[in-house]
């Protein structure tokens, strides 16, 4: 049994977040460690909301709340909407809470001794109408290299380059859309990325198994050379910068630190959370002279996030000289896309956690973001591709299969796991084509290739459906009742399969598949299991009813006129 320490990128609390957040972050995160818990791994599933910064604090004013009680409620929205995907945190933290208070204000404190932060008096800025300094994200403009026109303040979408707000060419509010800016000064923290870009390339070169896509997005930024970062913002909400006696910093006073540095820090934190709730510990998880070197660390996480976590976080925990666990595996997805465009919880564009649940049940969604996903690319969700996928993997494949053979065996064998004549030739090739088809699925869960994982359970499904087809027990009970038992022995077996390889990602429908047959054994089959023979003899089986309604061209109209859809 190995320990598992999953992270995945904590959610802003400016909004109930879109497909494209969960899809790209916190899903593939749930799926891999619900799949290492069904392996027997002991596994700590870490996330929290992500509450400081201007989002929080225009988020609140558009609310007409204070931020701490918006911050309050929005937490407490976001967790019921993730318990509803079934989302299996152990933990679910806050990063406005005072374990990450401390533990940020610590970093901060280790690395100024260790000679990586310094004042400086910074060039920022200012919007005269909106009376305030602007953080990173809320001045854009034009990218000075890829000319793209809706580059943020941190960094551009286009090219994907981080940026200094005064680097932007025609920098307007995105507050206001003022333009009325200018640069004023303002004294800061920084910390001196620079001074560790060695260390920093030496650890990223160090990591095997790391997918391309995140290596490369490190090594980008690394190549075109790490600058030092301000970490501290002009806001009235964050993390305070503190002096050394714990009041207000000299020439700091109102001062945060950058939600950019505290926020990674809130993983910690948040498992500092869980353990004093759950009388656990929690640095035998993080502290490598406590017992964290058995701890495999990995970070799940859409490619916007990356250079973060792959530099800057970095920075802060080897900075540190401390002996802190750092990630061992990085995960990170492309874009889920609205058709032509993006999703975006500004722009209110796409559909949203909740809303989604309005349509459907978690599980349909859940399937389509795993077995669909951005994981290689970018990947545009369609209404007509979701229906699709529905209706033809989980109504015709896998709840058709489950229904036909737990019905016929209700009205033909008296609901009961029938005894009676010996399994084949037939059966014998289905149990090798199974093996391999669930040692491919293993293969690829394991190595977090999601779509492919998806697609190897998908044809275990397929599999059980030919046989039953080839098997055919409503035709041979009319001549051979002992051959027709075979058929339905082993269909039921297969359920009872489907139900525990589904169960990674079918967190509600599982179980019910499960408990047709008189299962509740979830867990990943192991190689040498004889997974045709686990039911007892004379075991009741019960249909559960539809499993999965199929979506009609009706409701994909009517979805696409509520949210739109290609013309969007």
């Amino acid at each position: 049994m190995t320990r598992i320490l999953i992270t995945s990128a904590l959610p802003y609390i400016n909004g109930i977040k879109h497909l494209g957040n969960l899809a790209g972050s916190m899903l593939p995160a749930d799926v891999w460690a619900r799949f290492k818990r069904a392996e027997g791994h002991d596994v700590l599933y870490i996330c929290a909301t992500d509450e400081h910064g201007t989002p929080a604090e225009l988020a609140a004013a558009a609310a007409g709340q204070d931020v701490q009680t918006y911050c309050d409620e929005q937490h407490q929205v976001q967790k019921q909407i993730a318990d509803a995907f079934g989302l299996s945190f152990d933990w679910f933290g806050r990063s406005s809470g005072p374990q990450n208070r401390a533990l940020t204000q610590h970093f901060a404190k280790v690395l100024e001794d260790n000679g990586l932060i310094e004042e400086r008096v910074d060039r920022m800025i200012y919007s005269i109408d909106d009376g305030r300094f602007l953080p990173d994200r809320y001045v854009e403009g034009t990218c000075p290299h890829c000319g793209f026109e809706k580059a943020r303040g941190d960094q551009c979408d286009g090219c994907g380059r981080l940026l200094d707000p005064t680097d932007l060419i025609n920098p307007y509010s995105a507050v206001s859309g003022s333009r009325n800016l200018e640069v004023r000064d303002t004294r800061h923290l920084y910390l001196l990325q620079t001074k560790i870009e060695d260390k920093i390339r030496g650890w990223i070169d160090g990591k095997q198994g790391w997918q391309p896509l995140a290596k490369s997005i490190a090594n980008k930024h690394l190549d075109e050379g790490l600058i030092d970062r301000g970490i501290t913002r002009d806001l009235k909400w964050g993390v305070p910068v503190i002096g050394p006696d714990g009041g207000s910093r000299p020439g700091m006073e109102g001062k945060v630190f950058y939600v950019w540095f505290d926020a990674p820090i809130e993983y910690i934190g948040a498992t500092q959370e869980w353990a004093e709730a759950n009388g656990k510990t929690w640095k035998d998880w993080w502290r490598l002279d406590e017992g964290a070197e058995d701890v495999r660390y990995v970070q799940f996480m859409g490619k916007d996030n990356v250079a973060f976590h792959t530099v800057s976080f970095p920075a802060t925990i080897i900075g540190s000289g401390e002996p802190w666990k750092t990630v061992d595996q990085l995960k990170a997805f492309n874009w889920l896309n609205w058709y032509g465009g993006k999703f975006s919880t500004s722009m209110k564009r796409g559909v949203f956690m909740d809303q989604a649940l309005e349509l459907l049940p978690a599980d349909f969604w859940r399937w389509y973001l795993t077995a669909y996903g951005p994981e290689h690319s970018d990947a545009a969700f369609t209404w007509e591709q979701f229906q699709s996928a529905v209706n033809k993997d989980l109504a015709d494949v896998l709840g058709n299969f489950v229904n036909r053979i737990v019905k016929f065996t209700e009205s033909k064998f008296d609901g009961v796991v029938p005894e009676g004549g010996v399994a084949g030739e037939v059966e014998a090739k289905l149990e090798a084509d199974l093996r391999a088809v669930i040692a491919e699925a293993t293969e690829h869960f394991e190595a977090m290739e999601f779509r492919k994982a998806a697609a190897a359970v998908r044809g275990a499904w397929a599999l059980g459906n030919e046989y039953l087809q080839f098997a055919a027990p409503w035709t041979a009970l009319k001549t051979d009742r002992d051959q027709a038992a075979v058929g339905v022995r082993t269909g039921l077996n297969l359920v009872a399969l489907f139900a525990r390889l589904a169960a990674p990602i079918l967190t509600t429908s599982a179980p019910k598949i499960a408990e047709s047959v008189g299962s509740t054994d979830l867990s990943w089959p192991k190689a040498d299991e004889d997974f045709l023979n686990v039911l007892p003899l004379g075991q009741k089986v019960e249909a559960q009813g539809v499993l999965f309604n199929k979506i009609d061209d009706t409701m994909v109209a009517e979805w696409s006129e509520r949210f739109g859809g290609a013309e969007s």
